[in-house]
Parts: structure tokens; sequence; C-alpha cells
């Protein structure tokens, strides 16, 4: 964010900062505004700013993500741009959550992470009750005990971008770093973090990650259009091609038989990786259109899918490749995301309804019953199921908050 810095295009994406041109000469006066040109625009455009906006909190976790990245704002500078910003380029009108009541009955309790700015984007539910969670933005791995409120933070090497976060049969922290092309372990107990660089330049942003009953370790690399699969014991790396083009490799599951699923968020596809050989199937869905960004699977190897793209729930059968779907009650434009499943029961967060909703389906009934996330939410990126069966862990990244669900 500065004529000096260069962030990477994987940071400026994740930030929604569009390459597209917005001139100086467009930007409304006021105090903040050569600070934007001067800080802001030596490094990108920011023409999206205008197309889209954020609320007065979510602008100042934005500048917050900026300086954790080098941007060279003092305090008071960065509390200006975030005014300018809020006042000039507003949050627009979004779809209003829909509300659908039910038999079940959810709690929703929410703990602000230590650094601003940090976006923490998926979360960790570990057998001993702590929340980890990834910070992005800020560079960090933390660890909250929802006990007593108490978080640690564990420093990451430079520029890593953490993303997926895992716990390993090892008892280790392993991470998928986004933004330094590779994959991290990290030892609670010492804060060592040992480094697995991906073997090819073109793989740089490695994104999901999920351990296959045998122990190895499998992931997306989204950007690059590649599936990679890691040997812990030696430290082997091997990538494979999605067959589509473009077809952003993403979310990713591994079935009772140790095969390892993943969605094509550039496409409308749902792949499965050979544990052998690494030849990928693909599975289209009926509607071009469709964008899954998350996937989940159910006890029976049945794959569940959050379509961002169309607002859809889905189903997927990988033994026949049919395909049922159901709108999401917040529309077209409530872009799903996050899913899990728990005890059979779909669970799933809609990231374009304000406030963000925590949506439960039930497979057997086919119905819905929705609840608001009290903060916003802010875009609920991920979510796992606690390790005691009775909740969900979820990171609401545009917040800066992890938050545990308790289900009755």
């Amino acid at each position: 964010m500065s004529g000096k810095l260069v962030i990477s295009s994987a940071a400026a994406l994740l930030l929604g900062i569009s390459l597209a041109a917005y001139g100086q000469e467009q930007l409304p006066e006021g105090p903040g505004k050569d600070a934007v040109q001067r800080v802001c625009i030596g490094c990108h455009q920011i023409g999206r700013i205008s197309g889209s906006g954020y609320t007065p909190d979510g602008w100042r976790n934005v500048i917050s993500m900026m300086v954790n990245i080098g941007a060279p704002l003092t305090p008071d500078e960065a509390a200006t741009v975030s005014d300018y910003l809020a006042k000039n380029f507003p949050e627009k009108p979004g779809p209003a959550a829909v509300v659908i009541p039910g038999k079940a009955k959810v709690a929703v309790r929410e703990w602000s992470v230590p650094t601003p700015g940090s976006r923490p984007h998926d979360p960790l539910a570990t057998p001993d009750g702590a929340v980890w969670y990834s910070g992005q933005m800020a560079n960090v791995l933390g660890r909250l005990d929802p006990k007593t409120g108490q978080f640690k933070e564990y420093k990451l090497p430079p520029n890593s971008g953490p993303h997926g976060i895992i716990l390993g049969p090892d008892g280790k922290i392993w991470y998928t770093a986004n933004f330094g092309a590779y994959i991290g372990k990290l030892d609670p107990k010492t804060g060592e973090v040992v480094k697995y660089p991906m073997p090819d330049p073109k793989a740089k942003d490695p994104h999901t990650l999920k351990f296959d009953q045998h122990g190895i370790l499998w992931f997306t690399v989204q950007g690059a259009n590649m599936l990679g699969r890691l040997e812990p014991k030696t430290g082997a790396i091997k990538l494979v091609a999605s067959p589509t083009p473009k077809s952003l490799p993403y979310g990713m599951v591994i079935n009772s038989k140790g095969v390892p699923f993943f969605d094509e968020f550039g496409s409308n596809k749902i792949g499965a990786i050979d544990p052998a050989t690494m030849a990928i199937r693909e599975f289209p869905l009926p509607d071009s259109n469709a964008r899954p960004r998350r996937i989940a699977i159910t006890s029976d190897d049945i794959i569940w899918y959050t379509d961002y793209g169309r607002g859809y729930l889905g189903r997927l059968d990988p033994k026949t490749g049919a395909v049922t779907e159901w709108a999401s009650p917040g529309g077209p434009k409530s872009l799903p995301y996050g899913i899990t499943v728990l005890h059979g029961v779909i669970w799933y967060s809609e990231s374009g309804v304000r406030p963000n909703t925590l949506v439960r389906f039930d497979p057997k009934s086919h119905a819905f019953q929705t609840w608001t996330i009290p903060s916003g939410g802010g875009v609920v990126r991920n979510m796992m199921p606690t390790s005691d069966g009775k909740g969900l862990a979820l990171a609401c990244s545009g917040v800066n908050k992890v938050a545990l669900v308790s289900i009755r």
C-alpha cells in the first residue's frame, strides 16, 4: 500500500481490491484523500471500493489488514483514512437475512481476536476445547481458551498468510501458507515451525488441507489450479493439475475410503482424486453457473456443497453422479460459504446477507432453520464441529472474531 511496498496478487485479491482503474482525480475531497492517494494508490488502484464499500468498523478492519502487511500509516493516519473511506464509500444495501424458525436451539458466543485486522480465516476446534484460527493478515496462528477467554498468538515466518488449518495425527498444528507457498507445521509447545515448500514455483497459494486415514496430507492450490499430496514422514510433495483450466480448486474433504474430494470454485464441478495414482475424476453440476465454494461430507459419503454463485445448497452422490439442489433461504445473492456436518445435519453460513446467517438443513425432512450471527459475521469462510459434538467453531473474518455455537 505504498509506492515502495509490493503486495502479492494473492493478498490483493483476498483484500477485495480490484486492479480496475479508479483514477485519483475521482477521489472525493476531504481529510484522508491525500493519504489514500499517497499510500493506497501507490500500490494498487481502488476501483472496487467505489463499487462495494464497508461499514465504519469494516473499513477500520480493512485498513488494519493493510497495516499488518506493511502499509506505512501511523495510527492517526489510519484512523483518518478509515473515516474518509467510510464517509465516501459506505456499505451498500444488501439482501436482508431471512430468519426461519424451528425446533433447534443455538447460542452463539464470539471473541475478538487480539490483533486488529487479523482476518481469521479458518477455525480449528481441538479435543482440549480450544479454538484455533489462522490469522491470515496478521501472519499468526491463534489459540483461544473459551473457558478463560485467553488468547495466545504464534508468529509465523514472514509473509506466510496462513489459510487452512488442521490438527495433525502427530498433535501438531498444520496450515497452508497461502502467501508463502508452503505447508507449515507448528509445534504448540515450542512455537517451532517446519516448512514444506511447494516444489513447483507456480504453486504459490496452497489453500485447504486434510489428512486421510493413513496420515497423508492432501491439499488444494487454488490459483495454480493444482492438487497436492504430502507425505509427512519424508516431506515429499507431489502436485497434479486440475483437468479443467482455471477451475480454482478450493475446499476439500476425505471420504470413508480415503478418497479426497474437492470443489472447483472456478467451474461447475466437484473433483475426486485417486489416492494411489492421483488421477482426477470430475463430476459436473447441472447448472453451468454453479460455483461450489466449500464442501462437506456425511457418513454415507454424500458430498454437500455451498453454491456461492447461485445461492443454493447442493447434494452430490458420487456413486451415481446425481445432484439435488435447494435454494438457500437468503435467495440468489445470499452467497452461501462455510459448511460442515454435525450428526448428519448440514450447517452452513450465508455470507451475502446482512447480518450473515447460520443455516441448518435436515437432509431427512429437507427443512431449513436459520439464525442471524450477533456480530454480523463479516463473512464466515469456514466452520467445523467441536470435538464433543455439541457445537460448531466459526471464523468471522470480516469482524475479526472467532465464535462457538452451542446447539441443543
